[in-house]
């Protein structure tokens, strides 16, 4: 190997490292899910048999690196028997200045969000927050919550409560820079 060789693999080595690094600086915590516990009724859905609040936690992030123009939050369940999981949540163009977001943020109606933010349409079928609920009977689900700090200020095509979690997904895939993931459970 020539010199000039050795010193561009170490340079690629150390680009490497210096974003994995980036990604595990950002944190993502929750007073109201603790990552691997179980969730509590008051985040549970209401309705489907389920009878819980449909609170939406409180969630706050940190460590996003430089660059960051935006944020947006997802959950997620994988372990939903559709094929092709659950969203719960779809949060998409939070301001970059933001840090957190406040308990029961996904009530469209309460507008606690930042403003310009958007909630998109979940499986539920409309946008805003829809708390687990898994079959009866299942193994506990695995509720991924996660926040993705983004290259972009707004999420091209994703113009409103409209857009599809897929839709938002897609763009997510090509503009993250950084994220985070806590993972709460539930089961009935």
């Amino acid at each position: 190997m020539t010199r000039s060789a050795f010193w561009i693999a170490c340079l690629g080595l150390w680009a490497a490292t210096a974003g994995a690094a980036s990604a595990q600086s950002m944190t993502l915590t929750s007073p109201d899910i603790k990552d691997g516990a179980a969730i509590v009724s008051e985040q549970v859905f209401k309705g489907f048999g389920c009878t819980g609040g449909n609170v939406s936690p409180a969630l706050s992030w940190s460590g996003a690196p430089k660059g960051t123009k935006s944020f947006a939050v997802t959950i997620y369940d994988p372990d939903a028997p559709t094929g092709s999981g659950w969203w719960h949540w779809v949060v998409f163009n939070i301001p970059a200045g933001t840090a957190s977001l406040p308990k029961d943020a996904g009530d469209p109606a309460k507008q606690l969000l930042p403003e310009g933010a958007i909630q998109s349409r979940t499986d539920f079928g409309a946008p805003g927050y829809g708390g687990p609920c898994p079959p009866p009977g299942a193994a506990p689900h695995h509720y991924r919550i996660t926040v993705f700090a983004l290259d972009v200020d707004k999420l091209p095509d994703a113009k409103d409560d409209q857009a599809s979690a897929a839709l938002v997904g897609f763009y997510l895939n090509f503009h993250t820079l950084a994220k985070a993931t806590l993972t709460g459970l539930y089961g009935r």
